[in-house]
């Protein structure tokens, strides 16, 4: 694996990707969103899985350079960023991606925060091809009725911000609007992927929900 960082315009200003390029490419790629933290360590390290299975994975980096290292910096950095510019800079990622890479269709997956953002892209872009969120925030109605993307929704059912509650109305939706949407739960906590915060990590259910999304992205992309 090699990894390198790309730049790009958005609508409010420059920003980055970091890209984990594969020794052997499957010839797909998948954007990832960077979870509340920002575009750190453990997100390049995600990347990095990704490249190791034949992907070609871009970071694009929606907080334009700042990394919080603690909780409060982190949420006023989340609820500072609009959803319209996250979108914006995502789309500018594909973009720029496709561009560089030669790519025109893309998954996408995000955990936290970039759940919440994998989601809304799904609903709202062009040239994504399957989504895998995890954990994030599920938009309304009027949002989530235009997903036609396939999607898996993996949630943790010990979770207290996207609750039993919130996952239940996405399945609601599902069903109500005939979307393409695979809710996968697991008896974990909210940012169980997470294997850098040992107080919510969960191996067991880390494994299988890596294994079902790699799955799903090799037959979809």
């Amino acid at each position: 694996m090699k990894d390198e960082t790309i730049s790009f315009k958005t609508t409010n200003g420059e920003t980055t990707a970091y890209v984990a390029l594969p020794d052997q490419s499957n010839g797909k790629a998948v954007i990832l969103i960077h979870e509340w933290w920002g575009l750190n360590d453990h997100i390049k390290d995600i990347a990095g899985r990704y490249a190791a299975e034949g992907f070609t994975a871009i970071a694009p980096d929606l907080y334009r350079g700042k990394i919080a290292t603690n909780s409060e910096d982190a949420s006023k950095m989340m609820h500072d960023l609009a959803i319209e510019d996250g979108i914006d800079t995502i789309r500018h990622a594909i973009d720029a991606a496709g561009s560089c890479y030669g790519f025109a269709h893309f998954g996408i997956s995000g955990y936290c925060m970039g759940g919440t953002f994998a989601l809304r892209a799904a609903c709202d872009l062009e040239g994504i091809s399957a989504a895998a969120p995890f954990y994030g925030d599920i938009p309304d109605d009027s949002v989530l009725s235009k997903l036609s993307t396939p999607t898996i929704f993996v949630s943790g059912t010990r979770d207290q911000w996207i609750n039993t509650e919130k996952v239940a109305r996405l399945e609601d939706a599902a069903e109500r609007f005939e979307l393409p949407v695979t809710s996968a739960k697991y008896d974990a906590d909210h940012a169980f992927f997470n294997n850098t915060r040992p107080e919510v990590y969960d191996e067991t259910a880390a494994q299988d929900a890596w294994a079902l999304v790699v799955g799903f992205f090799k037959d979809k992309l």
